[in-house]
């Protein structure tokens, strides 16, 4: 039998049981849901999509079902005795807590942040003196004041040469959808037009300044008054004057760009270029360019040199190549004719990888006048390695030995600051004297009144179906008994280059394990742990590797007598909420309840909406005909069984999400609900006010963390700790 033929007839078989399951409703509590049948063609492959109708957001009849939807989640959330209790003390740590500084940039003898203090609603933007001193602080910009409902979020900053000046993305409810304000910081006001269109979740956002702080470098989408069909694509870059009509604003790059090209540019104070960073989609290429501070422009790499970041230096350029070197290399090229075939190996290849991060990579190489600092990840911690500017090595900076480094940013004094995050102690920053190499703590490390004294990480290693060793990170109290009868959420996403780091775990985390709990966070391919090949092993048609790694992850846990399926609980999001929809309906035995949120689950149908067409570096096509098989092998909405034993699951979704439609989950609720054959809950939350996540307010994301822990508290019989 074909493919395609055997295709075919399961697709049939899958729409008749839709269908045929509305008459015995296995989901007791769920709202009615029409079936109206749509078949769909795909080469000799015909799939029909019985909810097609859930797709229409917009749709009065689809508001009115996701209305009935929520409110059913609400009651059975809001009625759990464990759920306001919950909310209230997370609130209450999350106030307990310091204030949160992140995102540093020096400049013009300052030190710019983003500035979190709940009870606040919003991060804000702060200013301090090189001394990193936060009672010094000063906020230039707070959304709580612009909005007191919370709704207006900072996407993004970038603050002038001198200082003076900072160019700001903000937008609302969740939306991302950002426009750029020039805000004077001695004043806190804004002193230029605003940019509409600068930033969208399909390819972001950026900015970078003229060395002279006259004008600035910026990313502009289409717009509203262009076609629905090009007014989230084809950013591309333009020069705005300080004080100029943005209609005056002058076109500098990108008509030639990719559709889904995403771009990220890189100014460092004093270099004679700015360096444009351009993403083939979210696959994982990467094309590079300059522009002088004339406004003239060169191009540097193509997508097909593999070069994956790149650093302008007071004298050269610096660039992590994987070409030849899947975990990466640095390479080192003069300003004199920066011709590629010109760039010298300045750094070999080594045990570690160097990944992208930041926008596009810029952000792992930190230079300074006398050294180099390049960011490594091994497995899932990471390290900072120092080299001299002719490559020669310096050791690492001491850090803890799980821990992650995600910001170093050189002071004028010759220091740097470094942010360490560990799983089990609050953020901190350390000053780094480069002349010693001695470190000290400073006092915009944060304070939390969670503790984990009592808690231990260990790394223990899964074998996933074909061989491969799949990290895992298990966070448990000391002295557990592996007795096979501890709740276990296992945490996982699997995607995009993106690396599970250390990351502190805060309060829900400490409720979880004083419940009894164990929590495990899986490291598994597609994401960038170990490399270039780490992430291809699990992307496009190699995709069922990342769900092969989370089953074993699952089984190893029962197998060392961590827990049992009856006692073990799944959750991610984005693209972990596809691993999570993956592997419940690959593995519905293995899970008694999983958080799913703002997941993709229709993967047919992933490529139509504006963020899914960048993504098809990462997943495939419909249109090539093995990504199609390997699409539809695994697509979560096309493997729903009829009469299957699903755990309890609950899904949740942002109205603006701009990078994953909420028509996915609705599709996927109604389905679930039809089939499953296991009296539990299939639930669907819905805010009107939140998108993916990035932007939402403390009291949505207090709430929200309060609704999965309550409905998992619920499944699992755990009981909430009485002495919180």
């Amino acid at each position: 039998m074909s493919w395609s033929l055997a295709l075919t007839r399961l697709c049939g078989v899958f729409a008749l049981g839709s269908a045929a399951l509305l008459a015995h409703a296995a989901d007791k509590g769920a709202p009615p849901t029409a079936v109206k049948p749509v078949t769909d063609r795909y080469g000799d492959l015909r799939v029909t999509d019985p909810y097609r109708w859930l797709e229409a957001g917009r749709d009065p009849a689809v508001k009115r079902w996701s209305a009935a939807q929520d409110h059913r989640t609400r009651g059975y959330l809001d009625h759990l005795p464990a759920r306001q209790p919950m909310a209230d003390w997370l609130m209450k740590q999350a106030a307990a807590g310091s204030s949160a500084y992140y995102d540093l940039h020096a400049a013009g003898g300052q030190l710019f942040a983003l500035y979190n203090q709940p009870p606040r609603q919003q991060p804000m933007l702060a200013v301090m003196g090189q001394d990193a001193d936060p009672a010094k602080a000063r906020v230039v910009l707070d959304p709580n004041t612009l909005n007191p409902t919370g709704r207006t979020a900072i996407d993004w900053y970038v603050p002038s040469p001198t200082g003076k000046l900072v160019a700001v993305s903000m937008s609302e409810n969740g939306s991302e959808d950002g426009s750029l304000h020039v805000i004077d910081v001695a004043s806190g006001k804004t002193v230029d037009a605003v940019i509409p269109n600068v930033q969208y979740p399909t390819g972001g956002g950026s900015v970078a300044w003229r060395d002279d702080g006259s004008g600035f470098w910026y990313t502009r989408y289409p717009g509203a008054d262009e076609p629905a069909e090009r007014q989230h694509f084809h950013e591309q870059v333009w020069f705005h004057r300080i004080g100029d009509d943005p209609a005056k604003d002058v076109y500098v790059l990108g008509k030639d760009f990719p559709r889904v090209a995403e771009i990220a540019l890189d100014a460092r104070p004093g270099a004679p270029a700015v360096v444009v960073s351009v993403a083939n989609g979210d696959g994982g290429e990467f094309a590079h360019y300059l522009i002088q501070q004339d406004g003239s422009t060169r191009q540097l790499t193509r997508f097909e040199d593999k070069i994956v970041a790149v650093a302008m230096g007071p004298d050269a350029l610096y660039l992590i190549s994987r070409q030849g070197a899947p975990r990466g290399k640095l390479l080192k090229l003069g300003l004199d004719d920066p011709t590629l075939a010109k760039a010298v190996t300045l750094v070999p290849e080594s045990d570690a990888a160097l990944e992208p991060g930041g926008e596009f990579g810029a952000a792992n190489i930190t230079l300074t006048k006398h050294a180099l600092y390049l960011r490594e990840i091994a497995g899932g911690p990471s390290r900072v390695a120092v080299y001299g500017l002719d490559g020669t090595p310096r050791g690492r900076v001491p850090l803890p030995e799980v821990a992650t480094v995600d910001e170093v940013e050189p002071m004028d004094d010759g220091s740097l600051l470094v942010a360490v995050k560990t799983y089990l102690e609050p953020p901190r920053f350390v000053r780094i004297d480069e002349a010693s190499g001695q470190s000290r703590p400073t006092a915009l490390s944060q304070t939390s009144p969670v503790r984990f004294d009592d808690v231990e990480v260990v790394r223990e290693f899964a074998t996933s179906k074909d061989g491969t060793r799949v990290p895992l990170n298990i966070v448990r109290k000391k002295g557990v008994k592996l007795d096979g009868r501890h709740p276990l959420l296992l945490n996982g996403y699997g995607g995009y280059n993106v690396s599970l780091v250390p990351r502190f775990l805060g309060a829900a985390t400490r409720l979880w394990l004083d419940a009894g709990g164990v929590y495990v966070i899986a490291n598994l391919r597609g994401g960038g742990e170990f490399g270039e090949t780490w992430h291809t092993q699990g992307a496009l048609t190699n995709k069922q590797n990342v769900f092969d790694d989370f089953a074993a992850s699952a089984q190893y846990l029962v197998d060392q007598g961590y827990t049992a399926p009856a006692r073990m609980a799944a959750i991610g999001g984005s693209n972990g909420g596809l691993l999570m929809g993956a592997s419940f309906t690959q593995h519905p035995e293995l899970f008694r309840a999983v958080v799913s949120t703002v997941g993709l689950y229709d993967m047919l149908r992933v490529e139509l909406d504006p963020n899914g067409a960048f993504n098809v570096t990462e997943f495939g096509s419909v249109k090539n005909p093995e990504q199609l098989k390997a699409l539809y092998g695994y697509s979560p909405y096309h493997h729903v069984r009829a009469g299957a034993k699903y755990p309890a699951i609950l899904m949740a979704t942002g109205e603006t999400d701009g990078r994953v439609n909420p028509m996915h989950s609705r599709k996927m609720v109604a389905r679930l609900q039809a089939a499953t054959g296991s009296a539990r809950p299939v639930l669907l939350s819905i805010n009107a006010h939140a998108g993916h996540g990035m932007g939402s307010s403390l009291s949505i994301r207090t709430n929200q963390t309060a609704d999965i822990y309550a409905f998992l508290f619920d499944q699992l019989g755990m009981k909430y700790p009485a002495a919180q």
